[in-house]
């Protein structure tokens, strides 16, 4: 996506910038490159810094839901010079995506994961931050291999989204994290109602966080249990992961069993410090988090192109998305 913007704070007159990312989806830990478009305006300007901030639109609940965009990166990739009158300049960069960066898109289906680059250009001390150039981020090898074996176990891709806050006991850098929500395969149907999956990624390897939403008894009422496992970059080509993954959900479950057994003797689970705004809007029937409304995705029996993306991500999911970065450009300009 390309966007150009008048620095509104030098008025009529100033440069232009129009950023153009490369095309098609970075990954976690992997290159962003593009280039930074400047056009002189009606005087020379001493350009200070020419910098990229990644932002993302991330749910916050420790009061009353609200989303917010946070910035998680920043880069300076330009600056120390001085842009003539009308001359045109590029500016290329090249920077390295955080781990942890979030999944916007798996096999090229949307998520509904907003991600953004803003540029911010100081010229003579005013700095002036463009539009969101919309950023598009694919899952690593092993990200894929482990959603794709739980497609082969029969679940089904539920919907996404970015929790501000963090998992306590995990090697976690960002601000936020993203939970990738499924629904249980008829064999767990019966203890679950949802898996949530989340990687915190690392040069070295990835933790993967899974979490159970429970069902609520008698005994106690529903909450969630959570597990925690890693993996590394390099075990891609030789692991039977939809065994690993079969095996994990085995462990959840069982420490699901242990935590309700606990919870109804006044037991604490020692996972809940992190995450107890779960417990508020999991087991109440009706609310869930993602993207809202009608972003479901429609699922099949078996496979992660079949089973979890399902191959038809719901036309809400993409227009959602698609409308942000129109609706914050068009209103971005205004201003200028």
């Amino acid at each position: 996506m390309v966007f150009k913007r008048l620095l509104g704070s030098l008025g009529v007159g100033g440069p232009t910038v129009d950023t153009v990312l490369t095309t098609g989806a970075a990954a976690p830990g992997g290159p962003l490159s593009g280039q930074v478009h400047l056009k002189g305006g009606s005087a020379d300007f001493d350009i200070d810094h020419i910098a990229l901030e990644l932002v993302a639109r991330v749910e916050d609940e420790r009061g009353e839901e609200e989303e917010r965009f946070v910035a998680f990166e920043r880069f300076t990739v330009g600056g120390g010079f001085r842009l003539a009158e009308g001359e045109r300049l590029g500016v290329p960069f090249t920077v390295a995506l955080p781990w942890e960066t979030p999944l916007t898109e798996l096999y090229g289906q949307s998520l509904g994961i907003v991600l953004g680059v803003r540029t911010e250009v100081s010229v003579a001390g005013a700095k002036d931050k463009g539009d969101l150039d919309r950023l598009a981020v694919g899952p690593l090898p092993v990200q894929e291999a482990i959603l794709e074996a739980f497609g082969q176990l029969g679940f089904g891709f539920e919907s996404a989204d970015l929790e501000y806050g963090r998992i306590g006991g995990t090697g976690q850098r960002l601000p936020f994290y993203q939970e990738i929500e499924l629904t249980p395969s008829p064999q767990y149907a019966h203890a679950v109602d949802e898996i949530e999956v989340t990687f915190l990624a690392t040069a070295g390897g990835m933790e993967v966080v899974l979490e159970a939403d429970r069902r609520g008894g008698l005994l106690s009422g529903g909450h969630d249990a959570l597990t925690r496992f890693t993996v590394a970059h390099d075990s891609i080509h030789h692991q039977d992961w939809q065994a690993l993954v079969d095996g994990w959900l085995r462990q959840l479950v069982e420490h699901r069993s242990a935590y309700a057994e606990g919870s109804a003797y006044g037991h604490g689970d020692p996972y809940a410090g992190h995450h107890a705004h779960h417990e508020d809007h999991h087991h109440d029937g009706g609310h869930r988090t993602g993207p809202g409304p009608g972003t479901a995705v429609a699922v099949g029996a078996a496979g992660l192109a079949v089973g979890v993306v399902g191959g038809m991500v719901a036309a809400e999911v993409v227009d959602e998305v698609g409308d942000f970065f129109e609706d914050d450009n068009d209103d971005e300009d205004g201003d200028g």
